[in-house]
């Protein structure tokens, strides 16, 4: 018999499963069921206050702060920008040069006797390099002397005819009022007297005319002796014993080189050519003695530009006592020079760089921020080094703020 409907006692089927009967569920109260709903809707609560309000208050205090930071005047640090030494080394490309440097040619004609130096040796100013044997011109030298002396024995016979004419005349002067000499006669040992004269003066100048003649012939056997004309070091020698050499031009006998001083040779560019000048200190190098510079000084400047490169050419001279420095040798000169105006440094965390070219900002008198173009000069890195734009008054910016504008208020901060 199946149990009525509704009825909580267990089946037979269960009775049969479980071996026992089970005891009937219990049903809970209308208060226990009121009391767990209020209870999850108190914990409810509890975690939506604490976990809405306090994001809640903080976007409010965000919101406060940005609207405080709009209204705000930015605080910036300004710098005083410092007048920067310009004074700096500037390395360019020399030569060196001898300080005179000459080919010496016979002046007369002969055959090489002998040679006194070699090539590389050192002579003094007028040491006798060579000499040549001069034949015609002894000869010459010989006839001149001769014909000297025949033209001073004519001037000396002109001289004795004329002292004879001359005292002639006086007799007859003193004998015509007494009517011993005629007229004609006076006038006659008058005008022998002046032919006398006359003949003087032109043995006189014969004279002189072979005079000269042997004093040219003299100088020229003079230079059969061969002589340096200034100290220096032979640096070519073109002749042998026995060779024949004629004056002129066409047969050179040795080239002679003064190399102390040396000349160095730089071309200066056009920036620092103008506050180059004589005396200005400079370090010449050479790759042969790579830890030693030579000390000299600017001795010439050309005083212009080379219109094709805007340089200009500078000589300096550098003493070479041991002749360690040699004709012809490529160096680098050290000139430290000065640029002939006032630079500027300032940081280079202060530089605008966009399209409105190079700028720095500048706060004024008013707070009000100023942008101002540049000029760079010289780019250091952390620094940067300004031609013209700013001023030692003016107050730069020192961090460059893309949310600056012209003319906005700021608050500066010296630093």
């Amino acid at each position: 018999m199946n149990p009525p409907k509704g009825s909580s006692e267990p089946s037979q089927h269960e009775h049969d499963d479980l071996g026992f009967a089970l005891p009937a569920p219990a049903k809970p109260s209308a208060a226990r069921v009121t009391a767990l709903v209020a209870l999850f809707a108190t914990v409810v609560a509890v975690a939506f206050l604490f976990g809405y309000l306090p994001r809640r208050a903080s976007r409010n205090a965000l919101a406060h702060d940005a609207h405080a930071n709009v209204e705000q005047v930015p605080i910036v640090d300004v710098i005083r920008p410092k007048q920067a030494d310009t004074t700096r080394p500037m390395s360019l490309p020399a030569s060196l040069q001898a300080l005179a440097e000459t080919v010496l040619f016979p002046r007369a004609n002969g055959y090489v006797q002998r040679f006194e130096v070699e090539m590389g040796d050192r002579v003094d100013e007028g040491q006798v390099l060579a000499i040549i044997q001069t034949p015609e011109l002894d000869q010459q030298l010989a006839q001149a002397r001769a014909q000297l002396l025949q033209v001073e024995a004519a001037l000396g016979q002109a001289a004795a005819q004329r002292d004879y004419a001359n005292t002639s005349l006086a007799r007859l002067t003193r004998l015509r009022p007494a009517g011993v000499a005629s007229q004609q006669e006076l006038d006659q040992k008058t005008a022998e007297a002046k032919v006398a004269d006359a003949n003087v003066v032109a043995a006189t100048a014969n004279v002189e005319v072979g005079r000269a003649d042997v004093r040219r012939l003299e100088q020229l056997k003079s230079f059969a002796r061969v002589t340096a004309p200034f100290a220096g070091i032979v640096t070519q020698r073109n002749i042998e014993r026995g060779a024949l050499v004629t004056a002129g031009n066409t047969t050179p006998l040795f080239r002679l080189a003064a190399t102390d001083p040396m000349r160095v040779f730089v071309q200066v560019p056009q920036d620092l050519a103008v506050s180059l000048h004589r005396g200005t200190k400079a370090q010449v190098r050479v790759r042969e003695y790579p830890e030693r510079p030579f000390e000299g000084t600017v001795a010439h400047t050309a005083g212009a530009l080379d219109p094709a490169t805007r340089t200009m050419t500078t000589e300096i001279r550098i003493p070479n006592p041991k002749n360690e420095l040699l004709a012809g040798m490529y160096a680098e000169a050290v000139l430290a020079l000065a640029v002939p105006r006032s630079v500027y440094e300032i940081p280079a965390t202060a530089l605008y760089n966009d399209a409105q070219g190079l700028r720095v900002a500048s706060v004024d008198a008013q707070n009000k921020v100023h942008f101002k173009g540049i000029a760079l000069e010289r780019d250091l890195g952390a620094t940067l080094q300004i031609a013209t734009g700013i001023g030692p008054d003016d107050r730069v910016i020192k961090l460059a703020n893309a949310a600056l504008s012209e003319g906005a208020s700021v608050q500066p901060r010296q630093r």
